[in-house]
């Protein structure tokens, strides 16, 4: 696709923030479908070439649970496996929804606060439509991006989730 082709998945004809809240919906549901729970919330960035989405509250019971046992390296090690064994699955699925082909892609779990951040990386720049969606209207709004679904986003239990 050239770089000034419009997106040909489904995105196409749709505005930058709604793909950009799109985005952060559909990875909350990969998320909670595959780990057992999701973010608590979740907001995606469109930087040039790169997709950014950053997720927080989402670790497990048994994760937290090996934090306060002393083991973080081992929470993240399997993180990365994990995420890893899902890299077909989620960098389709962004394919799909912006049209555009993935090179590459990373996930970094951090604990204090807890956060997750994935990080996909674009043959090209695109045609544009979410990159300023990003950089110009979350300027003018900060929930730009920002997952909606509520049924996908996991509440705060009182049990700790």
């Amino acid at each position: 696709m050239a770089e000034h082709d419009p997106p040909q998945g489904e995105a196409a004809g749709e505005d930058g923030g709604a793909l950009l809240a799109r985005i952060s919906n559909e990875m909350v549901r990969a998320q909670k479908e595959f780990f057992g729970k999701g973010p608590t919330k979740a907001k995606s960035y469109m930087l040039d070439d790169m997709l950014i989405i950053v997720m927080r509250g989402g670790m497990t019971t048994a994760e937290k649970t090996m934090l306060d046992f002393g083991h973080p390296d081992q929470v993240r090690q399997f993180r990365q496996l994990f995420e890893n064994a899902m890299t077909e699955r989620l960098t389709g699925k962004m394919e799909e929804l912006t049209g555009r082909k993935i090179l590459t892609y990373q996930s970094q779990i951090m604990f204090e606060p807890d956060v997750v951040v994935e990080m996909f990386v674009f043959d090209s720049h695109g045609s544009g439509d979410a990159i300023e969606a990003t950089a110009e209207g979350q300027l003018e709004d900060s929930e730009r991006g920002v997952a909606t679904d509520e049924a996908a986003l996991d509440q705060p239990s009182s049990s700790g989730g």
